[in-house]
C-alpha cells in the first residue's frame, strides 16, 4: 500500500453546470505526482475521469479545475456514485464535496478577522450603534436589505442631519440605519449643464442609480443579509464592517463624476451633522494639486479640526507618484487582494488551460470554438492594428461569427465592455482580452469573456501561431477561497511617493479592494451587461477605502475620545507587512511591495483596537507642517480662516509627528524626532528594533522607553548617518517598538541626495 501525505488544505471551488441536480462539485485529490508537465497531469486526469464517465468529451466537460503543480488533483461535477468509484482508484487519496456554503460574500471582513475583536464585541449595542459614518458618493438604494434597521435603537441624539426628500425618495426611505440623506447637483450642472442632458437614468435625490454609493455604504455598515451572491459567485452572508453603525448619505457624484463645489457642500453638511467618520471613495486625477487648491484637502482639514476621521481612496492610476488624497490629516488607502478569487478558465484545443477572469455564469454547449485575433478580422478599410483593439465598427462580422475573438488594449482605460459589444454585434461567440493590468478584476460582459495576463497571453499566442485551426472554450466562472499568497497589492492601486509633502509617506495603509461583493442599485445596469442585480462585485481603491472607514468607526466606538490622528496611528502602526504564507506582501509581479505601495502595510483591525502606543498630532502641528511646506499666510487662511504666524525657522516637515518616518532630501547627518503616547494600563517597557536601511546607518535614542501609566508621553530621536547616495531613489527600513504584548511599527523611507 502506498502512503501519500495529504495536504492540510485544498483550494475549494464551486460551479453549477447544466440542470442535473444529482451532480455535485467534488474535489479529487491525488497527492504528489511525478508527471513531467501540467499537460501530462491534465491528460492523465481526463483519462481517469473518462474511465468513469465513459468518454473524454464528458470528462473535459465535467472538469472544472486541474491541480498540476505541487500536487495532483482535479475538481469536477459528479454524481455521488461517480465520486465513490473514483475514490476506489488506487491513485486517489481522497474525494470530497466542495463546501462553498460555508463561505461569506464580503469575504474581506472574514479575511480581516473583524469578528474576533473582544474589546469591540463587549460593547453594548447602543454604544456600537452610536457611531455615524458619512458617505459622500453617488447616493444609496434604500430598499436594499443591507440597509434594514432590524435591532437598531433610536437615531443618536447627537445627529443633526436631515432626510431630504427628492425624486423617488421621501423621508420614509430613511430609517434607523440610513439616518440622513442629502444630495448636491448644482456644481455639476454649472459645469456640465442640466442632468437631463446626460441621457442616462438618474434621480434628483439621494437615490442611487450608479451603484457605487450603495456598494461603498454597505461595505462600511451594511446589515447582515444571508444567501447573497452574484449569480452564485461568492455565495454567503453579506455584511458591513460595523453592522450596528448608522449611515448618513451625501450624494455629490453624478454619472461617475463629483464636482468640487458639490463635494465641499457635502463635507460642510457632514461636519455639521456630527458624523464621526467621513468616507470618500473619489479623488482628483493625477497629479495631485497642492493642499490649498484641492477641495478634499481643504474640506477634510475642517473635519479633522472637529475630530472627524476622513478615510479616502488613493486612486487607481497604477504608476508611482500618482497617489491622490495625500493630505496628512486624511487616511489614504491603497488596494490589495483577499484570499478569494473568481477565475474563469480557458481550455485550448491542445488541452492546455489558461487562467482568466470574468463573470461567465450561463452554461454553454460544451464545445470548442475557433479563435481569431481581432487584428486578423479587420473590417474593410480598417488597419489591422486598429481592429486588434476590437473597438466599435472595426471588426468584420463574417470573420468573427461563431468564434472567440482575442482583443488587445490600446490604452489602460479602454472600455472593456465596449469591446464585448462590438464582438457580439459581429456574431462572435466569446472574447478574450489581453489585460495585464486588470487581469484578475471581474467585469460583466454581454458575451462569455475573460481577461488574461501576459504569461497566459504568450501561451495563447504561441498556440494560435502553431495550430492551423486553433480552438478554445471559456469555462464558467468559479469561486476559489483560501488563495495563497494573500494579500497582494492590486496592480491598479496608485502609488507614492507623495508629490506634495514628500516627507509624509503615502499611501498610509492598504485594505481589500479587489472583487468586493456588496449591495448595488438594480437600475445601475451599465456595468452589469444590462442586467438588474441587487449585489455586485467590483474593484478599486473605492472598495478598499470603505474597509478602513469601517475600522475607523470601530475604533471610535472603543475609544470615543481618541483624535483622528490617534485613530490613524493605531491603524498604521499595527498593520502587517506579510501575507498568509508569512512572506512579505508582494506586488503582482515578482517584487516585494514597499511603503509607496501599501504605506504601513495591510490593515489589521484586531491589533488596531489595542495599539500600545500612538503618534498623535493636532491642528497646531498641522499648521507647523504647512509652514515648513512653504505655505503663505494667505494660503493658511484658506484652511484655518484665522490669522496664522509661522515659526522662524519652521519645524522641519520630517519632524511632523506622523506614524511613519520619511526624509525626502537627506543631505548629510540628520535627526528625526517623534513623540509617542502610551495607551496601555500599568507600567511597561518598550524596546526598539531598527530594520537596516541601505546606505544609511541609523540609531535610536533612547532605545528603551519606560512608561508608568496610561497617557504618558515620551519623545525619542532617530539619528541617520548616510554613507552612500541613493541616486534619487528612496531606500526603505522600519522602526518597531515592542513590549511583551505589542509591536508598534513605523516604516522609514529616505532619499540620500548627498553625504
Amino acid at each position: 500500500m502506498k502512503f501519500v501525505r495529504v495536504l492540510s488544505f485544498i483550494l475549494l471551488a464551486t460551479l453549477v453546470v447544466g440542470h442535473d441536480d444529482a451532480r455535485k462539485h467534488y474535489i479529487v485529490y491525488m497527492g504528489q505526482h511525478s508527471h513531467p508537465s501540467s499537460e501530462f497531469v491534465i491528460s492523465a486526469n481526463h483519462d481517469m475521469l473518462a474511465s468513469i464517465l465513459g468518454s473524454h468529451k464528458g470528462a473535459k466537460e465535467a472538469t472544472i479545475h486541474h491541480y498540476t503543480n505541487s500536487f495532483r488533483g482535479f475538481s469536477a461535477m459528479l454524481t455521488p456514485d461517480q465520486a465513490t468509484k473514483l475514490s476506489e482508484n488506487e491513485d486517489v487519496v481522497s474525494v470530497f464535496e466542495s463546501r462553498m456554503n460555508q463561505l461569506h460574500t464580503t469575504n474581506s471582513w472574514k479575511f480581516l478577522g473583524i469578528d474576533s475583536i473582544p474589546k469591540y464585541n463587549k460593547l453594548t449595542t447602543d454604544i456600537q450603534s452610536d457611531i455615524i459614518i458619512g458617505v459622500i458618493d453617488s447616493g444609496v438604494w434604500p430598499e436594499s436589505q443591507s440597509f434594514n434597521d432590524y435591532g437598531l435603537g433610536p437615531v443618536p441624539t447627537k445627529f443633526k442631519g436631515e432626510c431630504v426628500s427628492g425624486e423617488n425618495f421621501t423621508q420614509l426611505n430613511c430609517n434607523r440605519k440610513i439616518i440622513g440623506a442629502r444630495y448636491y447637483y448644482k456644481g455639476f450642472e454649472a459645469i456640465n449643464g442640466p442632468l437631463e442632458n446626460s441621457n442616462q437614468t438618474f434621480f434628483r435625490s439621494a437615490r442611487d442609480s450608479d451603484g457605487h454609493g450603495t456598494h461603498t455604504s454597505s461595505t462600511i455598515a451594511g446589515s447582515k443579509v444571508s444567501n447573497v451572491s452574484l449569480y452564485r459567485l461568492g455565495s454567503g452572508t453579506a455584511r458591513g464592517g460595523v453592522p450596528s453603525a448608522r449611515l448618513s448619505i451625501y450624494k455629490a457624484c453624478w454619472f461617475g463624476g463629483c464636482e468640487d463645489a458639490d463635494i465641499l457642500a457635502a463635507f460642510s453638511d457632514a461636519i455639521h451633522d456630527s458624523v464621526d467618520v467621513i468616507s470618500i471613495s473619489f479623488g482628483p486625477n493625477p497629479p495631485q494639486q497642492n493642499y490649498f487648491e484641492d477641495v478634499n484637502s481643504i474640506a477634510s482639514f475642517h473635519a479633522f479640526q472637529k475630530g472627524i476621521v476622513v478615510s479616502a481612496s488613493a486612486g487607481n492610476s497604477i504608476f508611482p507618484r500618482t497617489a491622490a488624497n495625500v493630505a496628512p490629516w486624511m487616511i489614504t488607502v491603497a488596494a490589495s487582494t483577499v484570499d478569494r478569487e473568481f477565475p474563469s478558465y480557458v481550455l485550448l484545443g491542445n488541452l492546455k488551460q489558461l487562467k482568466g477572469f470574468g463573470v461567465n455564469t450561463t452554461p454553454d454547449q460544451g464545445k470548442l470554438y475557433s479563435i481569431i485575433s481581432g487584428g486578423v478580422a479587420a473590417a474593410s478599410g480598417i488597419p489591422s492594428t486598429n481592429a486588434s483593439f476590437c473597438k466599435s465598427n472595426t471588426l468584420d462580422s463574417n470573420s468573427i461569427k461563431g468564434k472567440i475573438v482575442v482583443c488587445m488594449l490600446e490604452k489602460l482605460n479602454d472600455d472593456r465592455k465596449e469591446k464585448a459589444i462590438e464582438v457580439k454585434k459581429g456574431g462572435g461567440a466569446g472574447m478574450i482580452i489581453i489585460d495585464p493590468i486588470g487581469k484578475y478584476v471581474l467585469f460583466q460582459s454581454v458575451i462569455p469573456s475573460v481577461l488574461i495576463g501576459n504569461t497566459e497571453a504568450e501561451e495563447l499566442q504561441t498556440y494560435m501561431k502553431t495550430e492551423k485551426n486553433p480552438t478554445a472554450r471559456i469555462y464558467l466562472t468559479v469561486t476559489n477561497v483560501g488563495i495563497k499568497p494573500a494579500p497582494a497589492m492590486a496592480i491598479f492601486s496608485s502609488k507614492g511617493p507623495n508629490i506634495i509633502t514628500p516627507d509624509i509617506i503615502k499611501p498610509d495603509i492598504t485594505a481589500p479592494g479587489v472583487n468586493i461583493l456588496a449591495a448595488w442599485s438594480p437600475l445601475a445596469t451599465k456595468d452589469t451587461a444590462g442586467n438588474s442585480i441587487n449585489y455586485n462585485i467590483i474593484s478599486g481603491t473605492s472598495m478598499s477605502c470603505p474597509h478602513v472607514s469601517a475600522v475607523a468607526a470601530l475604533l471610535k466606538s472603543v475609544h470615543p475620545y481618541w483624535s483622528p490622528a490617534a485613530i490613524k496611528s493605531a491603524i498604521m502602526t499595527t498593520a502587517t507587512t506579510t501575507d498568509n504564507t508569512q512572506n512579505f506582501i508582494r506586488n503582482d509581479g515578482s517584487t516585494n511591495a514597499t511603503p509607496f505601495d501599501y504605506g504601513s502595510g495591510h490593515i489589521n483591525p484586531a491589533a488596531a483596537v489595542d495599539p500600545g502606543l500612538i503618534y498623535d498630532f493636532d491642528t497646531n502641528n498641522v499648521i507647523d507642517l504647512l509652514c515648513s511646506y512653504g505655505a503663505s499666510i494667505a494660503q493658511l487662511k484658506n484652511l484655518t480662516e484665522t490669522p496664522i504666524s509661522c515659526k522662524n525657522p519652521p519645524t522641519p516637515s520630517y519632524n511632523f509627528n506622523y506614524p511613519s518616518i520619511g526624509v525626502a532630501n537627506m543631505a548629510g547627518n540628520l535627526s528625526v524626532y517623534r513623540t509617542v503616547t502610551y495607551t496601555g494600563q500599568g507600567p511597561t517597557v518598550y524596546y526598539s528594533k531598527l530594520e537596516a536601511i541601505a546606505g544609511v546607518k541609523a540609531s535610536v535614542y533612547p532605545n528603551v522607553l519606560r512608561f508608568s501609566k496610561s497617557g504618558e508621553k515620551m519623545t525619542y530621536r532617530v539619528d541617520f548617518v548616510p554613507y552612500k547616495s541613493s541616486n534619487g531613489s528612496f531606500e526603505f527600513g522600519s522602526l518597531t517598538w515592542r513590549n511583551d504584548v505589542h509591536m508598534v511599527r513605523s516604516p522609514i523611507a529616505v532619499n540620500v541626495i548627498s553625504i
